[in-house]
């Protein structure tokens, strides 16, 4: 019988939401993912919902663009009222 290896976690660095639910990266995080200003990062949720950071890649980016302009339908005032608490 196979015995399933546990991975080890550890945190590296802690940040506080600011009121309107704003983070900073700290900047352990910031050199170990190699960020920089303007870059964009991506949240995914991992297994038993852990939450993932990641630097998005430039292939991603695009896509994201692209996607971008067929969501307009989620891009009005009625939706910014009742989402902009999330």
């Amino acid at each position: 019988m196979a015995v399933a290896k546990q991975r080890t976690v550890r945190a590296i660095a802690r940040s506080r939401l600011t009121s309107k639910s704003q983070a900073t990266v700290p900047l352990a995080v910031r050199k170990k993912l190699n960020l920089k200003p303007g870059d964009t990062v991506i949240f995914e949720e991992a297994e038993a919902g852990a939450i993932r950071i990641r630097k998005a890649e430039a292939l991603e980016l695009e896509f994201l663009s692209a996607l971008e302009g067929t969501l307009s339908e989620w891009n009005s005032a009625n939706d910014d009222r009742a989402y902009r608490d999330l």
